[in-house]
């Protein structure tokens, strides 16, 4: 299973922290977020609000752009890493075939009455 969209830009924080030789408590302090919600965040619990997410990229010196464009890096080159994986024509049943339609119901029909 690919790993989350929060995983990966955690992992992406994370590294920018360390590679500053910085700690949790400097970034969430100069963030103004707390240390326990920033360690969550880099480890993937949590996912970040724009706002947030915002702040702490401020507090590394890094654009969010920057780390939204590391993460997507990362996430395409993992998904090309599962793809070779898999040999052609082998899916173990576990995906959805290409020409599978699925239909999501509008929220009104799902209303209880």
């Amino acid at each position: 299973m690919p790993p989350l969209v929060r995983e990966v830009i955690g992992d992406v924080l994370r590294h920018a922290r360390t590679s500053q030789r910085r700690t949790l408590r400097e970034v969430s302090d100069s963030a103004r977020v707390s240390l326990g919600y920033l360690s969550e965040v880099e480890r993937g619990r949590k996912e970040p609000s724009s706002e947030l997410l915002n702040a702490i990229c401020d507090a590394l010196d890094l654009s969010v752009s920057t780390v939204l464009t590391d993460a997507g890096e990362r996430m395409a080159s993992e998904e090309e890493r599962a793809a070779q994986s898999v040999p052609c024509g082998e899916t173990g049943g576990s995906s959805v075939e290409p020409i599978t339609k699925v239909v999501i119901p509008h929220v009104a029909a799902l209303a209880v009455a």
